[in-house]
């Protein structure tokens, strides 16, 4: 059987990548109670139904995840993971005002998933880069404290910020000024938008955030003046199909809007999302992706324009495609 194809992925909650098994080995190491005591009924838990029930099935489960070691666990294991399935980046996601507002330390969880970054590199040839997310539920002040984290980690693989979450609920222009917080100490910005909400998500994220990238932005193709402007300002989505379907933010995969978006000249990336939550892997979405018209190197030259890591990276990295037999 061949190698698989070189591959990139720039949206994935590093936390809803812990498989099952080694959830609940978490659980009993840190003494956390899940809702469930084996593979079969956890796998089972995770099964959500819609965009809120996902909500509440990531806060039941992520609860096992504790400590620094934790993080680093869950950073290498994706990445040995993804390894296999021809990923040399991965730009990973964690949350870790979470895990600080169930007791541990910022140098707890950040010194391990960035522990973890190094090992991945070392482990898999994985090149790891982390966004620190902030669910939008919280306030300003703590999405100001996650910049302030990330940035002191800048040089230990932390790339940018995100925004996570409902966006219906939760816009985006009143974390406006955490964003700044984090541009002006070196970090992107990489927001959820055009998700569970649609244009006015995208404009937000864009024009308050100063987005670099837009985590999803699917739903912006209801505006086709939007789309347009994506497209000219080069703005890389990081579109995952099935987690789209699943979190109703498209109603089936014939009618995902991926083919227009691409017809359009806009730049998507693929990626997982969740996926273990989500049941699926990085080579799984990206033979969802072909079939919706998308193509292997056009997949991994957009994530590599949407990457957030440093020039020399993204030089190796552009060399692996322009080494690659497409």
């Amino acid at each position: 059987m061949p190698a698989p194809y070189p591959k990139i992925e720039l949206h994935v909650h590093l936390e809803a990548t812990v498989r099952p098994a080694h959830l609940l080995e978490l659980a009993r190491r840190n003494g956390v109670a899940l809702p469930a005591d084996s593979v079969e009924t956890l796998r089972e838990f995770c099964r959500f139904s819609d965009f809120d029930h996902f909500i509440d099935v990531w806060l039941a489960t992520t609860q096992a995840l504790c400590t620094g070691r934790d993080y680093r666990e869950m950073v290498v294991g994706y990445a040995v993971e993804a390894a296999g399935q021809g990923c040399v980046y991965v730009e990973g996601i964690i949350s870790p005002i979470e895990a600080v507002l169930r007791g541990a330390s910022w140098q707890e969880v950040m010194g391990g998933a960035c522990d973890g970054v190094q090992e991945a590199r070392e482990r898999s040839g994985v090149e790891v880069r982390l966004t620190l997310d902030t669910p939008r539920i919280l306030t300003v002040d703590d999405a100001i404290e996650t910049a302030r984290w990330g940035i002191r980690y800048r040089d230990r693989g932390v790339v940018a910020v995100g925004l996570g979450g409902d966006e219906a609920e939760y816009p985006p222009e009143p974390f406006a000024a955490a964003f700044a917080v984090a541009r002006e100490g070196g970090l992107g910005s990489a927001p959820h938008a055009g998700e569970i909400a649609g244009p006015a998500s995208v404009r937000g994220a864009l024009e308050a955030l100063q987005a670099d990238r837009l985590r999803h932005g699917v739903r912006a193709v209801e505006d086709a003046a939007l789309v347009e402007e994506l497209a000219e300002r080069g703005i890389v989505l990081d579109v995952c199909p099935t987690s789209n379907v699943l979190t109703g933010a498209v109603r089936s995969l014939a009618e995902h809007p991926l083919p227009a978006l691409l017809a359009a000249g806009v730049w998507c990336s693929i990626s997982t999302d969740d996926p273990v939550l989500m049941e699926t892997d990085l080579t799984r979405e990206c033979e969802l992706a072909v079939s919706l018209g998308h193509t292997p190197r056009g997949m991994y030259e957009a994530g590599l324009r949407g990457a957030l890591c440093d020039d020399a990276t993204k030089a190796r990295l552009g060399e692996i495609a322009d080494d690659y037999a497409w």
